[in-house]
């Protein structure tokens, strides 16, 4: 019986090793595409501008300036966006509102604690991921709202900066239908990162 369960935990480590060493593999072939694809992707822009006999220096110098010039014009926005998130997060507002929604958000499985991330993740994608880390620090990244957390950074967007900053460099005013589907959008990734972090376990 011991020899038994020696050559089956054997087997087991070799079938975990084997597994790992399959892991390993993939998680090699993702990483140099995800290094080459920039350098891919510069070389095409270039080749296609030779193609096309194109001054590819003159046009990149002409994109230079007009991303320059549209930098200028959304920095006030963005100031804005950063002070009014900085303001509402050491005023400990945030922590109200989120014990407050909490009561709602408890009974469809969204813990109280994520309620703040959630809302700052709407507006400023640096200061989410300080709530994330905090979120990390007093939880864990295995807990299930260190889970849930990562999640839902990954599928849930930074929805009033995106349409104030394109928006505005598009001089569009009329964001018609934009905002609603975008809070649709994530509410879905909301409900997403709850059920995979329940499939998780």
């Amino acid at each position: 019986m011991k020899e038994g369960g020696i050559f089956k935990a054997d087997a087991e480590y070799n079938e975990r090793k084997n597994k790992n060493g399959v892991y390993r593999d993939k998680m090699r072939v993702l990483l140099f595409f995800s290094e080459m694809i920039i350098p891919l992707i510069l070389f095409y822009v270039v080749g296609f501008g030779v193609l096309m006999k194109s001054d590819i220096y003159e046009e990149f110098v002409k994109g230079a300036k007009e991303g320059l010039e549209t930098v200028i014009q959304i920095l006030p926005t963005l100031i804005g966006l950063m002070v009014a998130v900085g303001v509402l997060r050491a005023s400990g507002f945030l922590t109200m509102l989120g014990e407050v929604l909490g009561k709602v958000t408890e009974p469809f499985g969204f813990p109280s604690a994520l309620v703040p991330l959630t809302i700052v993740r709407m507006f400023s994608s640096s200061a989410a991921t300080g709530l994330l880390l905090d979120v990390f620090r007093e939880f864990g990244t295995d807990s299930r709202n260190g889970k849930i957390a990562s999640i839902m950074m990954s599928c849930t967007e930074t929805i009033f900066y995106t349409v104030s900053v394109y928006f505005m460099a598009a001089k569009i005013k009329d964001t018609r239908y934009t905002i609603a589907g975008a809070f649709l959008a994530s509410a879905v990734g909301i409900a997403a990162s709850v059920w995979l972090a329940g499939y998780m376990g």
